[in-house]
Formats: structure tokens, sequence, C-alpha cells
């Protein structure tokens, strides 16, 4: 018998509020990173690597909807362990601030919160390159081969709504500016006519040139991996949401309609579009998730009512396949593919596909709007 809309939206958000629980009480070293389904335990990076800001955010959003100062106290707890993050040469300190700590200032309020995410943001902004017009991946950056100051992937256009929201909160217009380019320039770099994206590029770091696009995690260069997809809708929605740009929200929508017009009929994505051995091959349910919770937001942010109802329809039914097939009953999301390429944590719980899944049931059990972060 199918649970009723509401039901099953209460259902999912207790279960992942459970795993919280677990988790908060549980990881006491490091950040919660990817975890084993059978056994529940999580595998942690000692100092965020480019997820921890996730595990905050979870419980960011938990204080949020529940109203208990606990998950406050763990999100500031961990938050803190972020400021020797501001000063490292990645670009992914955008996810870092943003989730670990810029929610914690626009939903609650918190002045700490507020005073990390603007000390990433202004640990971020120097290295922006004004020849490219764009943030490099830097020399830190949490990727296992092409890292450095010639190249570039869409993963981090979501992390520039960073510096939007510290330019208004500091009074650094330049920040917003520089946000701006590094979005319409990853518009060049990766998203193809179709709709469709490739994960990365190489641009000479003098003269700004893009010099080839390639792929870090997907199957082929010319591939569609599932999680670029996936980023590249919640990154231009998102800098739409902050900036109100709409040729940010024109590429939202044609990378979200590209989704909707190749994921599988049940609603979760495999690992990579293009991969010959499907079906036989990995989901990748954090890829599915991330849609969700972008869906969503863009429900509220297209000015096309018949559009709008498509993207939350679309949503709706996919948070039910996620929660009915791949969130068990201790809240573990199952599924998840970090990186098929190297065989590393193909089948398992990844801290960000919580996370937006947790994200989008919060929307869809009323505790949170759908376009506040």
């Amino acid at each position: 018998m199918t649970m009723p809309d509401a039901a099953l939206w209460q259902a999912g958000f207790d279960r992942l509020l459970a795993r919280i629980d677990t988790t908060g009480t549980t990881v006491k070293e490091g950040f919660p990173h990817y975890g084993d389904p059978a056994t529940g335990r999580w595998t942690t990076s000692p100092a965020g690597d480019w997820t921890g800001g996730f595990w905050n955010g979870l419980c960011w959003l938990a204080a949020h909807g529940t109203g208990r100062e606990r998950y406050r106290e763990w999100a500031l707890a961990w938050a803190e362990r972020l400021r020797p993050r501001a000063t490292s040469d990645t670009v992914f300190r955008g996810f870092l601030f943003y989730y670990g700590a810029l929610l914690g200032a626009v939903l609650l309020g918190d002045a700490r919160a507020r005073e990390i995410a603007l000390l990433g943001a202004r640990g971020w902004a120097p290295s922006f390159n004004a020849k490219a017009g764009c943030f490099p991946l830097g020399a830190e950056a949490e990727e296992a081969y092409d890292v450095g100051h010639g190249e570039a992937n869409v993963d981090t256009v979501q992390g520039a709504a960073l510096l939007v929201w510290a330019a208004g909160e500091a009074g650094e217009p330049r920040w917003r500016e520089m946000a701006v380019s590094h979005a319409r320039r990853h518009i060049e770099f990766c998203i193809r006519e179709d709709g469709s994206v490739c994960q990365s590029a190489s641009f000479d770091p003098t003269t700004g040139r893009m010099l080839r696009r390639y792929t870090h995690k997907g199957i082929r260069d010319d591939s569609t991996w599932a999680r670029a997809q996936a980023w590249a809708i919640v990154g231009y929605t998102l800098m739409h949401r902050w900036t109100g740009e709409r040729d940010f929200l024109e590429v939202a929508r044609r990378t979200a309609d590209w989704w909707l017009a190749h994921v599988p009929a049940d609603h979760v994505a495999y690992w990579d579009f293009d991969d010959p051995a499907i079906p036989d091959t990995h989901r990748d349910t954090s890829a599915t998730a991330i849609v969700a919770a972008s869906l969503l937001k863009l429900a509220t942010l297209v000015p096309d009512g018949e559009l709008a109802r498509r993207y939350r329809g679309a949503a709706e039914a996919t948070v039910r396949a996620l929660v009915e097939r791949h969130l068990d009953e201790r809240g573990i999301l199952g599924d998840g593919c970090y990186n098929r390429r190297i065989g590393l944590a193909t089948r398992n719980e990844l801290i960000w596909g919580s996370y937006y899944l947790f994200e989008a049931l919060s929307v869809l059990t009323g505790r949170l709007e759908p376009a506040r972060i």
C-alpha cells in the first residue's frame, strides 16, 4: 500500500533526523564523509575534505526544523573546526562555508556562524583569477588529479553563492562581481548546447583561454556524469536565487530539463548517463537528491506556473523514490556512488546525499521555505 505524501515526507524526515542523532553522538573525530550501509559506520575526514560542511548543514537544518538546541550546538562545534580551512588553497571552500556556516547565519541568525562564513569568504576571495574571470580549483582541491590554478569544474558554481551573500554582509561588492563572473565563465567551460554538462575544464591561467573540457569522475570526457549535471542544476539555481540574474535561471532550467528528459523512469539516476552497462551499473542517490532539492527551489523561482508545477511534481516523485527504495529505517540513504572511476564508496551512504534529501524533506514537511538557502 502506497503511503500518502504527507506521511511519507514525515517518515523520511524522522528517519534522517534519527541518523543525525546517531552520528552526532558517535562521531567525535573528523567530519562524516561516507558511510557503510551494512554497519552504519562513517569514514571521516580529519579536516572536512570538500564534504565537511554538509554534516554541519544537516545539523543546522535539524536545529531550524525542530528548535532543539542540541543540533545548534553540534553545528557550531563543527563549524568552529572549519576555521583553519579558510586559508586552504581549494575552491571547495564554497561548499565548506556555505553549508557549514552560512546556513546557521541565514536560518538561525547565529552570530558565530555568520563570523565563520565571512571568514571563509574573506579567505577565498583573493584566489580569484581576474584574467580567467573565475576561481581555479587550487593546489589543495580534493580531486585525484588535475588540480591547480589552471583547472575548473562545475561543482564549484554553487559555492559562489557564499560570496554573493558575504558581499552584502561585509560591504564588499567586488565579491559579488567575482561570484557572478565565476558562474558565467563556467557556462562556457561546462554547459553544452543541449543542456547536458561536462564536469571539468582546463584554462590558461595567464590569458584565461579555455584549453579543453574533460571529467574528473565521469566515465569519459564527453559523457554526462550524473553528479556534474546535478551540481550545475543546484549551482545555477542558487546563483539565480542570490543574484536575480536571469541568465542563471535560464541555465538552471536547461540543465534541469535535460535531467528530466534523460533520468530513468524510476527517477533515480545511474552514476553516469552514458555508461554502456546501464541498467547493470551503479545508481547515484546523491546526485538524485541534489536534483530533488534543486527542483523544489526552481519551482518557486520560475515565473511560469505550469513549469513550476512540473518541477514540483518531479521533485516529489524523486523524493518518493529515494525514501521508498533507498532510505532504510535507520535513516541511511544507500546507493550513493562517490567515485566509480577508482572504486571508492560506490554503493554507500554519502554525507552530501543525506544533506540534500533532508533539505528536500524539510521543504516538503513545511519546515523550510524552498529557496531560503
